[in-house]
């Protein structure tokens, strides 16, 4: 009987996750509780300032390539390395994100056992920032609706944007 309940509510939750904005919102959150360890402090998307933070994207190149938070600089994930991060980060927070905040969340590990100060994480990642209807650069002032998806698992979180194959 249990079997079967399961069997007849599994559609019921994939169609209400897929169309239904709040569940789908709830969904996100709920797999980024399990995700994240919260290592490393989290960011909302209203938190970050464009002007004053220096925005890390930890995810590969060729997502970073389609589409990137404004002013961002690729740092990478599977072959990062503390070199690429900027000197003269004295006064500067340090924003990591990633697609939804995992990797970034492993690279703020490694700089907070470096011992940088001021690493934080930006929560649910650039689907996240995407789906609040932020800018999407994909050169420096050129602006983008096209957003990579990781994979297809994954690309059913991003809401808002143009998601690439």
């Amino acid at each position: 009987m249990r079997k079967l309940r399961w069997i007849l509510l599994f559609p019921l939750l994939i169609v209400s996750i897929l169309f239904i904005p709040a569940v789908r919102n709830s969904a996100f959150d709920l797999i980024l509780e399990t995700l994240l360890k919260n290592s490393v402090s989290q960011v909302t998307p209203e938190q970050v300032d464009l002007q004053s933070d220096l925005l890390l994207d930890t995810r590969e190149l060729q997502e970073y390539e389609v589409s990137h938070l404004p002013g961002a600089v690729w740092v990478g994930y599977s072959d990062f390395a503390l070199d690429r991060i900027p000197e003269n980060l004295a006064a500067k927070r340090i924003v990591l994100y990633c697609s939804v905040g995992y990797r970034s969340e492993k690279i703020g590990e490694q700089l907070k056992a470096a011992s940088q100060p001021g690493v934080v994480n930006l929560r649910g990642g650039i689907f996240r920032w995407s789906n609040e209807g932020l800018p999407l650069e994909k050169h420096p002032g050129e602006i983008t609706p096209e957003i990579h998806p990781y994979n297809a698992f994954w690309g059913i979180w991003i809401t808002k944007g143009n998601k690439t194959k």
